[in-house]
């Protein structure tokens, strides 16, 4: 049971008193075995601890009661301190110049009054508070991982140096703003208007060029320094918001190629999705929480995507799974590969068929039909051919399949298994998982970046993809601006203080002093 706030100390006296005449001190921050009584009464045997402000949790007083479990203790000591009443010293004082006293009583916090007190004492700022959500909800060890990095600050870091960064930039231009009639301001503007070099436009471009890195010292550097971390940081967001959301995967295909029988496998639960020899057996979208790897994952089962049907309830699931391949990070498309080399064998000894397709064909051909190139990416596409132990003794069908070299390049990958037998469902499950966790952990296109893959910090939620991409905009625009000189340093000056707005919205903090601060320190303004 934990108490915050000014009444917390004095409840724990009044539990820890016991028959004494003066109040049990209680150590600060050691565990301490007492009993618990009230008005005479014993209410259990615990350790207590005790955190006095602003060494505590939530920057206040903080007491601990590590009590017996059982329901009868805990309601029995919620109910003392419920009623229990405090005497508080108050401001007003009465006729013989006493201060005078109030009753008090302890109250229920609300759902994350600790973490908004922890806030507001700024133990806590918004980034941290966000992880600590998280850490709580943390179902698999990524998540817990980047839930903790989060929660010891390392995201905060990183936003507050770029705010320290544009905090001496902003004061650089609010130096200029407000000085810019100094000698050596006017100077750089004069020279930047003399023709020294005639009418000689590559002579005029360099000594403009001259004249803004003389106003703006390193500014524009750093500027573009910073911005081009942001957009580093923005190109892996994702990663970061997979970890945290978990990944999305969802399985497609035609009726009865085996979805539900590879959910259930992947689920490890036979009683997943019903599996039933009838066609269109599933006709809505289930789906379950997986670990892979150590990163959450949720897989969707849909119903069977067929050319046509005239039930209407068949058609809304069709829609819905649909839907559902083109949200998905990633869709396993499931194909019944021996009725596809079936069909092409039937279609092969009927005559009217000048040229009939390979199982090769039919398979490219029902890959666009599933998933069109035009509304999800090839590379988001796992092709997986179910029901490989028919293959080779079914009339014969004995038929080698691959595909044209253009799909395989764009396809994620390509497997074949057998859901009845298990055949090839160990090198599905390890290449599935290598696959999630080289998107994830940025793969290897990223390989130039500079971003450490395992030590930086990533953002996590929208809100922060948000804030830097709107920095980012900012910074972009004062580029722009101060290519002008002093002509538009107030609208430059502005664009970086938009930039240090967003980043201060991230961890919950910006204003003004912090400018100042930099601008005294960095400026000898009063010569």
């Amino acid at each position: 049971i934990r108490i915050t706030g000014p009444l917390a100390g004095p409840a724990l006296q009044q539990l820890t008193r016991g028959n004494r005449t003066q109040p049990r001190v209680i150590p600060p921050r050691v565990a301490t075995l007492a009993n618990l009584s009230y008005q005479g009464r014993m209410l259990d045997q615990a350790l207590v601890l005790y955190f006095p402000n602003p060494h505590s949790f939530t920057g206040q007083d903080v007491v601990e009661l590590h009590t017996h479990g059982s329901r009868a203790v805990l309601q029995d000591v919620l109910a003392v301190l419920e009623s229990m009443e405090i005497d508080v010293a108050t401001n007003h004082q009465d006729d013989n110049h006493n201060k005078m006293t109030q009753l008090q009583k302890l109250r229920y916090a609300d759902a994350g009054e600790f973490t908004s007190r922890a806030f507001a004492a700024g133990k806590l700022d918004v980034l941290q508070v966000e992880a600590l959500a998280d850490l709580l909800a943390a179902d698999t060890l990524m998540q817990k991982q980047q839930a903790l990095s989060q929660l010891q600050g390392d995201l905060s870091k990183l936003y507050q140096e770029w705010k320290r960064e544009l905090t001496g930039s902003l004061a650089h231009a609010e130096a200029i703003i407000d000085f810019g009639d100094d000698e050596h301001l006017m100077e750089m503007e004069e020279e930047d208007g003399m023709d020294d070099f005639g009418d000689n436009d590559a002579h005029e471009e360099v000594q403009k060029q001259a004249a803004q890195q003389a106003l703006w010292g390193g500014v524009t550097e750093k500027v573009q320094t910073l911005r081009a971390a942001m957009e580093l940081q923005l190109k892996h967001a994702q990663r970061g918001e997979w970890v945290r959301q978990g990944f999305q995967m969802a399985i497609v295909g035609p009726p009865n190629a085996g979805k539900s029988s590879l959910f259930n496998i992947l689920a490890q639960d036979e009683q997943a999705a019903i599996v039933s020899p009838i066609q269109g057996t599933t006709r809505d979208v289930l789906s379950v929480n997986l670990n892979l790897g150590g990163l959450k994952c949720k897989l969707s089962d849909t119903a069977g995507l067929r050319e046509e049907t005239g039930d209407l309830i068949e058609q809304e699931g069709m829609k819905r799974a649909q839907q559902v391949a083109q949200k998905a990070d990633l869709v396993l498309v499931l194909l019944d590969v021996a009725s596809l080399a079936a069909k092409s064998l039937e279609e092969h000894g009927d005559n009217h068929q000048s040229t009939p397709p390979t199982t090769s064909v039919l398979l490219e051909q029902e890959l666009d039909r599933l998933v069109p190139s035009s509304e999800i990416s090839r590379n988001q596409v796992v092709l997986v051919l179910n029901k490989a132990d028919l293959l080779g003794s079914k009339d014969g069908v004995n038929e080698k399949i691959t595909l044209s070299p253009t799909t395989e390049k764009e396809l994620s990958a390509m497997y074949t298994i057998s859901c009845q037998t298990q055949e090839g469902m160990d090198e599905f499950l390890q290449g599935l998982t290598d696959h999630v966790m080289e998107r994830v952990m940025g793969g290897e296109d990223d390989q130039d970046d500079t971003l450490n893959k395992e030590e930086d910090p990533l953002m996590t939620r929208g809100r922060h993809r948000q804030h830097v991409q709107a920095a980012c905009e900012a910074l972009e625009r004062f580029e722009i601006l101060q290519r002008d000189g002093l002509v538009t340093v107030d609208m430059a000056a502005e664009e970086l203080r938009l930039a240090a707005s967003e980043l201060g919205r991230l961890t919950g903090a910006i204003d003004v002093e912090d400018v100042l601060d930099q601008l005294f320190t960095d400026f000898c303004i009063g010569k």
